[in-house]
């Protein structure tokens, strides 16, 4: 068989941090080499942990919040981290904060941008055709598993616990990602920054897709505050995005290239 249809080689690992799980699938690559750059995004994971957790008191993400730092002082990456969350804040009109109830909260994109940084630094190895980063739930994919097969990820059903509401291809595109943002993990945890309080809407699960999960998870927070009919409508309004709604009510709304990603 040619070398050009096997498949590459697997390395996988699955990592406890930030309070939920990572997993990692990187097919091709010289396994060793492979497995030194997957340590080196684990690291990458756990020093996120250790500067944007607000659970600790000593990280760069608390210390700011309480005015003991200013930005120029802190890592290089707090700076990313909060120019990202000032641009989604922007793109969704304040839909998406990086406060929380009056503090400097950055943990809506952390997860998604640590996600995607890790999934991007694995890909760069030499012969690396294909990265999924799973970090609990939401999936960075880049490049593809085996010759002539795309990743596909499951959507859970918010409302059949063990269904699959669809299945995401990323047939066609050398990059793509994967969030949910809803009620059925962890309960009405999404807050409406206008009012600081947990989120009042129709809906219990939102999807984005597109290519970058540091912002598909940052689209997906926000359009489930705005609301199913507004949610949608702007998603419709962004570049290369697509998305599935669920209503409480068991009503599945869509936006119009969604069933390209779809199979």
């Amino acid at each position: 068989m040619a070398e050009e249809a096997q498949a590459p080689a697997a390395v996988r690992h699955a990592e406890e941090v930030m309070g939920t799980v990572f997993s990692f699938d990187v097919r091709g690559g010289e396994p060793e080499a492979v497995r030194a750059a997957l340590a080196e995004a684990v690291a990458g994971l756990h020093r996120a942990d250790a500067l944007f957790s607000t659970y600790r008191e000593d990280s760069e993400v608390s210390r700011l919040a309480r005015g003991e730092l200013d930005v120029s002082r802190c890592a290089p990456e707090v700076a990313e981290v909060l120019e990202l969350a000032a641009e989604a804040e922007r793109v969704s009109e304040g839909w998406f904060s990086a406060r929380y109830r009056g503090s400097l909260d950055p943990t809506g994109i952390v997860k998604g941008w640590a996600a995607e940084r890790a999934a991007r630094l694995l890909a760069a190895g030499s012969g690396v055709r294909g990265v999924s980063v799973n970090g609990g739930g939401d999936v960075q994919l880049l490049g593809a598993p085996e010759p002539q097969r795309a990743w596909r990820v499951g959507v859970s059903d918010p409302l059949r616990p063990g269904g699959l509401a669809a299945v995401v291809s990323a047939a066609g595109t050398r990059e793509l990602a994967v969030a949910t943002s809803g009620t059925a993990e962890r309960g009405a945890h999404i807050v409406d920054p206008r009012t600081g309080r947990s989120a009042v809407t129709d809906l219990v699960a939102v999807t984005v897709v597109g290519p970058r999960l540091t912002f598909v998870d940052c689209w997906a927070t926000a359009a489930f505050a705005m609301g199913s009919r507004a949610g949608l409508a702007w998603l419709e309004s962004l570049p290369d995005v697509e998305a599935l709604l669920i209503t409480a009510g068991d009503e599945v709304r869509c936006t119009g290239g969604l069933a390209a990603r779809l199979g």
